[in-house]
């Protein structure tokens, strides 16, 4: 009973742990993107956020923040001001830049939007947004950087995966809840329809 208890819970654990991955902003890749080189889900998506205006800026600095404080902390102990956000990321001029970057990584960018959101999400419920969204990003980079000829051939702006994006890809499976008992269960045995009693005799006479 306790292991059942406990596997009942992984799905929410690996929920919470999915959404500090994708929150704090954890690397988990390295792509060019409207704001020059974007490392995380986040902030692929807040590039594309602020470019076409479809969600006020406050929102995506919220988004941002709490990765940014970390980053601030790890790297020189100091914490980030809330109006230099966008200078931080480089988003000042994300509104001017070229959408060709964003077409040719079509899959990282959606996969993204997917990630965030099930990151999200899954902190109610978990789901399969999660699982979604990392697999998007995973085929993006793969058709990109193995499958495809990249167009840059500067080591520093090759698109890269991080090892974590593996303990992404475990967190986004085992979010999803598995009904075992269901599955195992065999299928209800079909019941043959006898004929009637009335109908029986009325052939023998």
């Amino acid at each position: 009973m306790a292991s059942r208890g406990w596997t009942s819970r992984v799905p929410s654990i690996a929920s919470r742990l999915y959404f500090f991955l994708i929150v704090l902003q954890i690397p988990l890749f390295r792509v060019t993107c409207r704001s020059g080189m974007c490392s995380t889900p986040i902030q692929v998506t807040s590039s594309q956020l602020i470019a076409s205006e479809i969600i006020p800026v406050p929102v995506v600095k919220a988004l941002l923040y709490p990765g940014a404080v970390v980053n601030g902390l790890v790297k020189n102990m100091t914490v980030p001001s809330w109006n230099d956000l966008l200078d931080i990321y480089n988003l000042t001029t994300v509104k001017e830049a070229s959408a060709v970057v964003d077409l040719q990584r079509l899959e990282v960018l959606a996969g993204s939007y997917f990630s965030v959101a099930g990151a999200l999400v899954g902190l109610l419920k978990p789901g399969r947004m999660s699982m979604f969204g990392t697999l998007l990003i995973i085929w993006g980079l793969v058709k990109e950087g193995i499958l495809g000829k990249p167009v840059n051939v500067d080591p520093a702006k090759a698109v890269y995966v991080y090892p974590t994006m593996l303990i992404a890809l475990i967190c986004a499976l085992s979010s999803i809840k598995y009904d075992v008992k269901k599955a195992m269960r065999p299928a209800p045995a079909r019941t043959i329809a006898k004929p009637l009693q009335s109908s029986s005799k009325s052939k023998l006479k």
